[in-house]
């Protein structure tokens, strides 16, 4: 059992591991965890179960997702496999704009039931927190079905949804020759009308030199600061464009990405206690060159959170054990990071370590129950599912 209580020694302390672990939880919280010798003699449970040696662990989080959107693209797939770079792709009119296209055109039965399969999937792998953003709408319509979407598939499921307005993802077309002006249709028009809705739980952009400037992303996140909204942001993936020190600069929650960061950015995330969310699954799709620096982030202190980038054209990936297994193999993470950046790193990337991610006291019941002895196993695995049990709010699902 994975829980913030750690045992004596190296290994335990790496996993906060309890052997013959008990945890105790009634109406939907955790109310008692602990070896279960330790376990209080008056305690009186209306229903017991023997996990008989499993592992378990709280339940997962994806902190990093677009899962809903409209078509695929698999040609661009075949394009890069060519030789074509993905800015070569956005720039001939693919990328984010032809998912906006798809997406703009589909229903919205069409759009909830694609997206609520691949949440099914993630669900049964032991998800039981995502972010989803949007962004694949661009106009105000769209973009407010998409969060509605979001909102009702967290109704609809056994998993959290935590919501992202992501409006400065690209510059639609209607918008081509007038950027900035988009930039003001987003802060002024649709984010407030997102945020009336209760529709939004946090604010992202896509900082970079084929989406927007830091200028731009700056009167975005003011913009945002100004409802009350939190920021995160999509950072330094293909340069060193500054997006590190920027998400630091407004307090993001975290700055997702990172392979071109700085060792001046790791710095800024640093003090500003941001966490680095890191894609792997876009990372090994894109087939890129530079690794986010995960050693300086290490030295530096900086949260290691890591989530699937589920999305059409760079990350159509919907297991967060195989990202986990990638963040391993590919960014050399440890087991024990892996895990920790899809619970407690992950939590506190979506402003919710005071709810989830750990196994503790007043916390939420959200735990799985794992077909493994060690949760050495869940990273090792490649395409594995050993989820023998999943619990949301203590009810098994």
């Amino acid at each position: 059992m994975e829980s913030d209580t750690a045992q004596d020694g190296t290994e335990a302390r790496s996993y906060g591991l309890i052997e013959d672990g008990a945890i105790g939880f009634s109406r939907g919280r955790i109310a008692w965890i602990g070896p279960h010798a330790a376990l209080p003699a008056e305690t009186r449970a209306q229903q017991t179960y023997d996990a008989h040696g499993r592992c378990i662990t709280p339940g997962l989080i994806d902190a990093h997702t677009h899962l809903i959107y409209g078509g695929n693209r698999a040609h661009e797939f075949e394009m890069r496999l060519s030789g074509a770079s993905y800015e070569d792709i956005a720039q001939g009119g693919g990328g984010i704009l032809s998912t906006v296209l798809a997406t703009r055109t589909a229903g919205c039965d069409a759009l909830t039931a694609a997206a609520a399969a691949r949440l099914a999937r993630m669900c049964s792998e032991g998800v039981t927190t995502v972010e989803i953003k949007s962004g694949y709408g661009l106009d105000l319509e769209t973009e407010l079905h998409m969060l509605r979407i979001a909102r009702r598939l967290g109704e609809r499921l056994p998993v959290t949804v935590c919501t992202t307005f992501l409006g400065a993802h690209t510059v639609p077309p209607e918008f081509k020759e007038s950027p900035d002006e988009y930039i003001r249709f987003v802060c002024e028009d649709v984010m407030p009308a997102a945020a009336r809705e209760g529709l939004v739980d946090a604010v992202d952009a896509f900082c970079e030199r084929i989406a927007f400037t830091p200028e731009q992303v700056a009167r975005v996140f003011d913009a945002a600061k100004r409802l009350g909204l939190p920021v995160k942001l999509h950072a330094d993936q293909l340069s060193d464009y500054g997006g590190a020190a920027l998400a630091a600069h407004y307090g993001a929650l975290s700055a997702d990405h990172l392979e071109h960061t700085s060792v001046s950015g790791i710095d800024a995330l640093a003090r500003a206690g941001t966490v680095a969310v890191l894609l792997p699954g876009a990372y090994y799709f894109l087939r890129e060159a530079n690794a986010p620096p995960v050693a300086e982030l290490r030295a530096g202190g900086v949260p290691i959170a890591i989530a699937t980038d589920c999305n059409p054209g760079t990350s159509p990936l919907v297991s967060l054990l195989l990202a986990v297994n990638m963040a391993c193999t590919l960014f050399r993470l440890t087991p024990a990071e892996a895990l920790a950046g899809v619970t407690r790193n992950a939590a506190r990337a979506l402003g919710l370590s005071h709810e989830i991610g750990t196994l503790a006291v007043r916390k939420r019941a959200d735990f799985i129950v794992w077909d493994v002895a060690h949760p050495v196993e869940l990273a090792y695995a490649i395409g594995a599912n050993p989820a023998h049990a999943i619990y949301k709010d203590g009810r098994p699902v």
